[in-house]
């Protein structure tokens, strides 16, 4: 099988769980192990539902009235961006994510990749994806996608360290690539040409983003409790053990998220799009409430599967249903 190498550094892997400091350098890679390196440093999951987030956002907007040329290119960029703050994140946090063994493995921890390399991959691959947005959407998505990256990469990243209100603003970060595909979709003009039914539903979108968040960044605090604690990272698990104030948190905004959701209807009255929002923020808020009374493993997990699951629902169904009349 051809091998690869991605680069050197100051710690290696001594299991599957954990990673320690070496002057050894990094050994050579297998194909499948430099794939799983490239998956571990651009999270394409995140990216992906980045990806659905505009899409969703521009079909909100603009319908069917937006070239498929225009929307290719800018998913890309929009992916290179996804991406760089990825990479970013994990330089920021290389030493954090050596003392947890979900993210021990990751290439710039456990020293397969050197920081100064996965800079320069930071800086191209920002710099190649804000030009592709900027030159097939414009500035307007690409400096919303420039305050995304710096939201999430030099704000929301060190306050984990600080505070656990770096929840919210990562929730921000998590909630921007939607004002992403309404710039691309010329929300504002059709806002000043009278046409608020856009506008309306991406912010609804935008909203209900954000308050998606906070359950399930709750369930996955909660499980990895321990091994935040670990790291020193401020997560509210770790400030309150109990769970109590998670769990306050999560149900707060799951509840806010139930009638929010139902406005993404409004501006096309579909039925089926009110049904199925009500259906996936009716499904999220149980999972919320069961974790909120039981507060162990498995009821985190539920949520965190339900999180999922119920974007997806979302998300699917306005694209099927929410297109503008």
């Amino acid at each position: 099988m051809p091998r690869a190498t991605i680069g050197k550094g100051p710690c290696m892997s001594t299991s599957s769980r954990s990673a320690v400091c070496s002057d050894v350098p990094a050994t050579a890679l297998s194909a499948a192990e430099f794939m799983a390196d490239i998956s571990r440093l651009t999270r394409p999951r995140i990216a992906l539902m980045v990806l659905a987030t505009v899409v969703t956002a521009m079909w909100l907007t603009a319908g069917r009235s937006f070239a498929g040329v225009q929307l290719t290119w800018l998913l890309v960029g929009t992916a290179l961006v996804a991406a760089s703050s990825s990479i970013a994140n994990q330089i920021l946090e290389r030493d954090t994510d050596r003392l947890m063994p979900r993210t021990a493995l990751r290439p710039i921890a456990a020293g397969r990749l050197s920081v100064p390399m996965a800079s320069a991959l930071t800086a191209v691959s920002l710099a190649v994806g804000v030009g592709l947005v900027t030159v097939s959407s414009g500035w307007q998505p690409a400096a919303a996608a420039v305050a995304t990256w710096l939201i999430y990469v030099v704000v929301y990243t060190p306050m984990k360290k600080v505070s656990p209100l770096n929840t919210a603003i990562g929730a921000v970060a998590g909630a921007l690539p939607v004002s992403i595909g309404w710039l691309a979709a010329n929300g504002p003009q059709r806002l000043a040409g009278g046409d608020a039914a856009g506008t309306l539903t991406a912010a609804a979108l935008a909203t209900v983003l954000y308050l998606w968040q906070f359950p399930h960044f709750m369930a996955i605090a909660w499980i990895y409790r321990s091994q935040y604690a670990r790291a020193g990272l401020r997560m509210l698990t770790v400030d309150d053990p109990s769970g109590l104030r998670a769990a306050g948190q999560a149900l707060a905004a799951a509840l806010a998220m139930l009638p929010v959701s139902l406005v993404l209807a409004v501006p096309s009255a579909s039925i089926r799009l009110f049904l199925a929002a009500a259906v996936a923020a009716i499904v999220y808020c149980g999972a919320t409430i069961r974790f909120a009374i039981r507060r162990d493993d498995a009821s985190a997990r539920m949520l965190l599967l339900t999180s999922l699951g119920s974007l997806l629902a979302l998300l699917t169904a306005a694209v099927l249903f929410g297109c503008p009349p």
